[in-house]
């Protein structure tokens, strides 16, 4: 007997047949994203220039080799807090006016933040030709 609509409940018998959903097909070449690495930087607080931090630390005479600005200041410092006392985390006993300029506070620690690394460094190609083959890996 055929049914005249094919929806499911109407005029449902029990004896009919079943017809299994077919299964779903698998991917099987999952690739996993590559992620970029993370890295430590410091950056130059007027021009965002990355400074290269030796050992040592910053000296108290070190530039910015982009802007010529001091790097020994309270704005390059991790304990720099526009909201706390003196616009510092650390207890200092006078306030330091020129945030930006030449400082001698013992403090001092230089600010890093974590990025992630969008280029790479060992892999960069003088030719265009070849930078462009391998963008679209030709």
């Amino acid at each position: 007997m055929d049914r005249k609509y094919k929806q499911r409940g109407y005029q449902q018998d029990d004896d009919r047949e079943r017809r299994p959903r077919p299964a779903k097909a698998q991917k099987t070449d999952v690739r996993s994203p590559r992620m970029p690495a993370f890295r430590e930087v410091t950056r130059c607080a007027l021009c965002g220039t990355q400074i290269r931090i030796e050992i040592g630390g910053i000296e108290v005479s070190a530039q910015c080799p982009k802007c010529g600005s001091d790097l020994h200041t309270c704005k390059n410092c991790l304990n720099f807090d526009p909201g706390a006392r003196f616009q510092c985390r650390k207890p200092v006993t006078e306030r330091i006016a020129k945030k930006d300029m030449r400082n001698e506070c013992e403090l001092f620690e230089p600010r890093k933040t974590v990025e992630r690394e969008t280029t790479q460094a060992t892999e960069q190609t003088k030719d265009p030709r070849s930078a462009f083959d391998k963008l679209f890996k030709i």
